[in-house]
């Protein structure tokens, strides 16, 4: 056996190696995207269209307690530092 029956074995024995691996992937990334889809289309609640968390909107709208909350938090911690 040559030097150049081998390199071309090689090769070969490379290319395939790597067009399995690539084809896995490909198909691995198929496959999660439609589970992804799937899920979110089995978990989304009724009434709600874009995938938003629930309360996402009510929290937005109290933004002025959160903000009065998180400054009387941050005041209390540099009282006791």
């Amino acid at each position: 056996m040559t030097i150049l029956i081998m390199l071309e074995q090689s090769g070969i024995l490379t290319l395939l190696g790597m067009g399995v691996v690539f084809g896995f992937l490909i198909i691995m990334v198929i496959v999660i995207s439609l589970a992804g889809k799937f899920i979110k289309e089995k978990t989304a609640l009724p009434g709600q269209s874009n995938g938003a968390k629930p309360g996402f909107n009510a929290a937005v709208s109290d933004g002025g307690q959160v903000t009065a909350a998180i400054s009387a938090a941050v005041n209390e911690y540099r009282k006791t530092s």
